[in-house]
């Protein structure tokens, strides 16, 4: 009895899994991706959140003497050397009189952090095709720059005391909530709250499992990239190796953004009754399968025949 239930509970799987994964279906995804300029928009994101966040950092550690960014990311990610040392000289702030931030500095702060927030506004009105609100938004913006640095800190409290249980998968499995919280909320807030909570649901789901997926990468990759890129460069490669780390985080935000429009979409068209059957599904993988299967004939078929015509040339 208990394997006839596993047995149906994997094939339940298996049809869930081939109906979302089906061509069809991601093809729609690619499209709406390719629609709002997915990479474009990716690196306008990673560049505004470099312009605002870094300095945001610097003037948080020198009113606040605890606060310590270079520190948090060199412990996160596990930065030495030529790494530890370029990240530690780009967020250092100056000691002394001239520590202090003028007018001017603290209005280029808040340009480059609306810039941001207005950036990520841009990506949920063209995603869900809203009329555009620009400076009109501001203080959504505000109030989301706000949940934005209390998200931060709840994920560095997870990390810190659960990061070492289980090689850190523990504090991200914990994480993973939070995260798709976040992520709804800075959609609802973001669009003027023009985008209900449950049509941001999947949107929220989505991005948290693409972050979690994102973080393990990061935590492997990232130590590599810093200490390469500063000992080549020097505080400059730190910040190369910034920009890419953002990129990479952005185009994750920006595929879920897109992914959870289109099954938002298709949750609509299933309540609707618009449901496709299972033989078109399967009839979509045949043809993919096919297409594959003759695509790799025409590779082993011109592969063995380099052989015999390669004496003759």
């Amino acid at each position: 009895m208990e394997g006839r239930t596993a047995q149906v509970k994997r094939e339940r799987l298996v049809r869930t899994l081939t109906f979302w994964l089906r061509p069809a279906f991601a093809l729609r995804i690619v499209n709406r991706f390719q629609k709002i300029l997915g990479f474009d928009r990716s690196m306008a994101l990673a560049s505004s959140a470099l312009t605002a966040l870094v300095p945001l950092s610097i003037l948080l550690g020198t009113v606040f003497a605890h606060y310590d960014a270079a520190g948090r990311i060199i412990r996160r990610y596990g930065l030495t050397g030529a790494g530890a040392a370029a990240v530690g000289s780009l967020f250092s702030s100056p000691e002394g009189p001239s520590a202090s931030f003028g007018v001017f500095g603290v209005v280029f702060l808040m340009i480059s952090v609306l810039s941001f927030t207005r950036a990520a506004q841009r990506l949920f009105e063209q995603t869900w095709e809203l009329r555009p609100l620009s400076v009109r938004n501001t203080r959504n913006g505000l109030w989301w720059i706000l949940t934005l640095g209390g998200y931060a800190a709840v994920m560095a409290l997870l990390s810190a005391l659960l990061g070492g249980y289980a090689l850190g998968l523990v504090a991200l499995a914990c994480g993973v909530p939070v995260t798709a919280a976040f992520l709804v909320w800075s959609g609802w807030i973001l669009s003027a709250k023009r985008i209900g909570w449950t049509d941001l649901l999947p949107f929220g789901v989505t991005g948290a499992a693409l972050t979690a997926a994102y973080s393990v990468g990061a935590t492997i990759y990232m130590p590599r990239l810093f200490n390469s890129s500063a000992t080549r460069y020097g505080v400059v490669g730190a910040v190369f190796a910034m920009i890419s780390a953002l990129f990479a985080g952005m185009l994750c935000l920006v595929a879920s953004v897109a992914a959870g429009r289109e099954v938002r979409d298709e949750l609509v068209r299933i309540r609707e009754g618009h449901r496709p059957s299972e033989r078109e599904v399967r009839r979509q993988w045949d043809a993919v399968v096919e297409q594959a299967r003759s695509r790799w004939r025409r590779v082993r078929g011109e592969i063995s025949r380099r052989p015999a015509e390669g004496p003759d040339r």
